[in-house]
């Protein structure tokens, strides 16, 4: 099974309600999406999401990068070989993680279509049925208590509570969720790098001491400041995760010898996809150090990819992998099965898609 073309196309995707965190507010997904076409006939589909604020990459540099850098370096190589498809997409450029993860989804996608096995089971084949958690986005106190609620009624019984856009509201935000929902859910936080150190110990505190019940606080500081999670983690009892922080292995084994976080947050467009996002599951077993399986505003090629990673590996305990659920329609046949909070796989070989629209790449 040989590369012979790799081609490029479009998806937009309305969100059921506009998506609002500390750092931007989006209405419909706009993605790149990837086509790795082999000599067997068989294709392989990968995404790109342009988080520019998180990972830089636009819509125009993901294109520019798979078309002037990535694709040249990958005709004609062997999917089976896939060790040198991975180093030379690495070496191909240097960041552009969201374009280097589109291609590496469409590779695995091939590679467990070689094998004529789903993708999960080569992985590691730790499960088949994984439950996620669901975003809240940041507005008013009354309005993210009336989505909770909302979203309680739709099953789902871990909220993902976006926070960091003023702090002194925060707390009130947290208090207006947790007396409409009651204790029998969990909340986690994300911050999305909105607080300070100090700032981020005292709201943390203060919500400690308002028995707020907090599970986890995701990446409650500047993604580049080390030290500064690493104060927040030493100062609070709410365990400390790191995303934006997060994106090679070499990362994650930095955040770990510090002992600056609790937790890690693998999300593919940051890692480069699922090559990289391997090596950091096994940086993070070496340190006993549990993972969550996130998503940016994906649609269901990529998130799907992001399942079948979870599912694989049992150091994945924690799953945010709602973006189909914010989409007010799937486009695509095939794929994980997204049931509100389950998420199922089929035994479909790869990814399991049957077919993306053609319109979607001209």
């Amino acid at each position: 099974m040989k590369i012979i073309d790799i081609k490029l196309g479009h998806i937009s995707v309305p969100l059921t309600t506009p998506f609002k965190t500390a750092l931007r507010t989006v209405n419909s997904i706009e993605n790149v999406v990837v086509k790795v076409i082999t000599d067997t006939g068989n294709i392989g589909y990968g995404e790109a999401a342009p988080t520019a604020v998180i990972t830089g990459d636009t819509l125009p540099s993901i294109r520019g990068a798979i078309e002037d850098c990535i694709k040249p370096q990958l005709i004609g190589l062997e999917i089976e070989n896939l060790e040198e498809i991975m180093k030379r997409l690495d070496k191909s450029l240097l960041k552009n993680t969201s374009a280097k993860a589109a291609v590496d989804i469409a590779i695995y996608d091939l590679y467990g279509q070689l094998y004529k096995a789903p993708l999960y089971r080569l992985l590691g084949g730790y499960r088949k049925e994984i439950t996620t958690d669901i975003t809240i986005s940041v507005n008013e106190p009354e309005e993210m208590a009336k989505d909770s609620l909302d979203a309680i009624k739709r099953g789902y019984k871990t909220l993902k509570i976006k926070v960091g856009k003023d702090a002194k509201i925060d707390l009130m935000r947290l208090k207006a969720i947790r007396d409409a929902v009651g204790y029998d859910i969990d909340l986690r936080l994300d911050a999305n790098q909105g607080w300070k150190p100090k700032e981020a110990v005292l709201i943390l505190r203060q919500m400690e001491d308002a028995g707020l019940d907090i599970e986890l606080v995701e990446q409650p500081v500047l993604a580049h400041d080390f030290e500064g999670l690493k104060l927040v983690t030493n100062n609070v009892n709410i365990p400390v995760m790191a995303d934006e922080s997060m994106f090679s292995p070499k990362d994650a084994v930095r955040l770990l010898e510090m002992r600056a976080v609790d937790l890690v947050n693998i999300k593919l467009m940051k890692t480069g996809g699922i090559h990289n996002a391997l090596k950091i599951c096994s940086v993070a077993e070496i340190y006993g150090v549990e993972c969550m399986m996130g998503c940016m505003l994906e649609s269901k090629i990529s998130v799907t990819a992001a399942v079948h990673l979870a599912a694989a590996k049992s150091i994945i305990t924690k799953i945010d992998l709602d973006g189909p659920s914010l989409c007010s329609v799937d486009p695509f046949d095939g794929g994980a099965l997204f049931k509100d909070e389950k998420i199922l796989l089929t035994d479909q070989s790869g990814l399991g898609f049957k077919h993306i629209s053609e319109e979607s790449f001209k």
